[in-house]
């Protein structure tokens, strides 16, 4: 990974004063994802619409930082970060954190995250070092697997076999792991039997994994499939039933009665509820996201919890905050390259004017992604394009 020139820390490093944040912008805007029908089912010729969210912050000092991500649903709490960081130390990451963990104690966190990746990027570009560097990460390339959209009737994974046949367009792109996002009409036949089929066609040569995204209507339906994936031979089985994700009794129980590994925990957030999990033995994996964990403070926090219990963290979804943190992470497998499918339907937002991409056929021959080693993120942003599709724009200052 290339090194930076060094610069300053401004104002602090010459002062002693706090380099304090002065303005924030957060941004609600949309998108359209072409080949993609509502409900997230490849299909082409569709078009359906997903909201972002861009965050701009400037210091005293004239640092600037800059993130994209999170989730429509957080904007409100993303805006309520803003204000309570106003007139903060912009370097002070680890008291930002803690300050929004209580101003957001009643609500999900969520919005903190998209301001703790502004932070970190602010952070890299003072100094002159990616953000993976200041983490003290060696990794260049990031190891993929291809995570599909759902299946649906007339789509490009109508059927077990469009799911075999994608997986295997996948490993000849370089891709040496596959995951299914399955049927979310509760039934389990056609999971059952596209499981079957992918250890057949592609088990030897692919980690395979299935996520239901909590589909399934009972624990019974969760036995069957986690039983498929053991005859198939799959690498983790993630989410399965309709609890949401948050019984940690029921797939305790569950990881008693299946061989595949669990991966539990997309819908939980933050350090103590992923801690609570892990320790009530209901999950085999960590899962984190700098979006939905409070950053990339909060998901380093998660990847050192997982190494201490000797489990492995898997982020969850794409992004350049994800590659940094698995750049500095030891105990990780794979990137989530999401949501793909044979229409070649993306959810990425198209906001990158640099060369930056999660789409499917980006992927490098060795089955990688590369680790951005400009300074901070080491993206830029379009935000002209990201203004002339804004839905709403506050500023905080």
């Amino acid at each position: 990974m290339g090194h930076q020139a060094v610069m300053a820390r401004p104002e602090k490093a010459v002062s002693g004063k706090a380099d304090r944040i002065k303005k924030v912008e957060v941004t609600l805007f949309s998108y359209s994802m072409e080949n993609v029908a509502y409900g997230g089912v490849d299909l082409r010729g569709a078009t359906s619409e997903r909201l972002r969210l861009a965050v701009q912050i400037w210091t005293e000092g004239g640092a600037t930082g800059s993130y994209v991500g999170g989730q429509a649903n957080s904007h409100a709490q993303s805006v309520q970060c803003a204000r309570a960081l106003l007139g903060q130390d912009a370097f002070a990451r680890e008291s930002a954190y803690e300050r929004l963990r209580r101003r957001l104690r009643k609500e999900d966190r969520m919005g903190a995250g998209v301001i703790d990746c502004a932070l970190w990027d602010l952070a890299g570009r003072a100094f002159g070092l990616s953000v993976a560097e200041m983490l003290g990460g060696s990794k260049t390339k990031v190891k993929a697997y291809a995570s599909t959209w759902f299946g649906g009737q007339g789509g490009g994974l109508a059927s077990p076999e469009a799911y075999a046949e994608f997986a295997e367009e996948c490993f000849e792109l370089g891709y040496r792991a596959f995951k299914m996002h399955g049927w979310t009409d509760g039934g389990t036949q056609q999971d059952i039997a596209a499981i079957r089929m992918l250890g057949d066609r592609v088990g030897k040569k692919m980690a395979l994994m299935h996520d239901s995204a909590c589909s399934f209507r009972t624990f019974a339906d969760a036995l069957a499939v986690g039983r498929a994936c053991d005859d198939a031979g799959f690498f983790w089985y993630e989410d399965p039933y309709s609890d949401g994700g948050l019984s940690a009794h029921a797939h305790r129980r569950l990881r008693e009665m299946i061989k595949t590994p669990l991966v539990i925990g997309e819908h939980l957030r933050g350090l103590e509820l992923h801690a609570n999990l892990v320790l009530s033995d209901g999950t085999d994996f960590v899962r984190a996201d700098p979006d939905f964990d409070m950053g990339i403070t909060g998901t380093m926090k998660l990847a050192r919890f997982a190494e201490v219990m000797g489990l492995d963290v898997e982020l969850h979804a794409p992004g350049p905050a994800h590659r940094h943190c698995m750049a500095a992470i030891r105990n990780t497998n794979f990137y989530e390259l999401s949501m793909v499918g044979p229409s070649r339907g993306s959810f990425n937002a198209p906001v990158y004017a640099c060369g930056y991409s999660d789409e499917l056929d980006a992927v490098g021959p060795d089955g990688t992604f590369p680790v951005p080693d400009g300074p901070g993120l080491g993206v830029t942003y379009d935000w002209d394009r990201i203004r002339a599709s804004a839905v709403d724009t506050v500023i905080v200052e």
